[in-house]
């Protein structure tokens, strides 16, 4: 038997988290903030012009969450994510697309394009309470392993989840987001140590924050793959060899 953990998010909001915002550009910096003005529990202890500044600041008080610029002189925000790997949240927001594969090797939460639209941070803002409040307010469970069931208990309740029901895992950190058509199931174990254990074997990983069933995938391009529900989720570089047999 093995332990891990998972909260189902209540819809009720009673924890204030701490961000930072970096951005070289002063009107999109202001705009970000403007937009975090509406989520008072979400509290701003930094604002910063340079990636530099940044780091300092978050040396002496870590936030959990990261509102990062890509392109900036100096240090890219991909460059500071890369040094801010202990920060459990972090969203990009850029202006150039093409950064977006990149980013998801980086652990990001969420990449916006600019410019930013209040009906898409909305969108930003609650997968972000929704992962940080899964961290902060994990329930132990135990899951015990049938042929192809998973049982995982709830406080005093057990929910039977079918193994050809979860859709892909998506890493985060040391958790993994186990998801489903219905909902989404968070793990205290890292998705590589998950996908080593036997009920997950038959999954593939695709990217450093994806792994999928192998018999959902319905096609493979260069940079990003199709799953049998229409969901697609991008191909990770150092992945593309494993997926050669399955390439359509």
């Amino acid at each position: 038997m093995q332990y891990i953990y998972t909260m189902q998010h209540s819809g009720h909001i009673n924890q204030h988290f701490s961000c930072i915002v970096v951005d070289d550009d002063e009107i999109d910096r202001l705009t970000v903030l403007a937009f975090l003005s509406d989520y008072p529990h979400i509290k701003v202890i930094g604002s910063f012009y340079s990636p530099f500044k940044a780091l300092e600041a978050i040396a002496a008080t870590p936030p959990d969450a990261l509102f990062l610029d890509v392109d900036m002189p100096g240090m890219n925000g991909l460059q500071l994510r890369e040094k801010l790997v202990d920060v459990p949240a972090c969203v990009f927001i850029t202006s150039y697309p093409d950064y977006a594969v990149e980013s998801f090797e980086k652990e990001v939460l969420d990449f916006i394009v600019k410019p930013v639209t209040a009906p898409r941070f909305a969108k930003t803002i609650q997968r972000l309470e929704e992962y940080l409040l899964l961290r902060k307010k994990a329930d132990l469970l135990h899951h015990t392993i049938g042929a192809d069931t998973i049982f995982i208990r709830e406080g005093h309740a057990e929910i039977k989840l079918q193994l050809h029901d979860i859709l892909y895992l998506e890493a985060m950190k040391d958790y993994t987001a186990v998801m489903t058509a219905e909902r989404r199931f968070m793990v205290a174990t890292p998705m590589g140590s998950l996908i080593q254990t036997r009920p997950f074997e038959q999954f593939i990983r695709i990217h450093r924050s994806y792994a999928v069933p192998k018999h959902f995938i319905r096609r493979v391009d260069s940079d990003e793959l199709e799953l049998e529900n229409a969901v697609r989720l991008p191909i990770g570089r150092t992945y593309k060899e494993a997926l050669t047999g399955l390439k359509t």
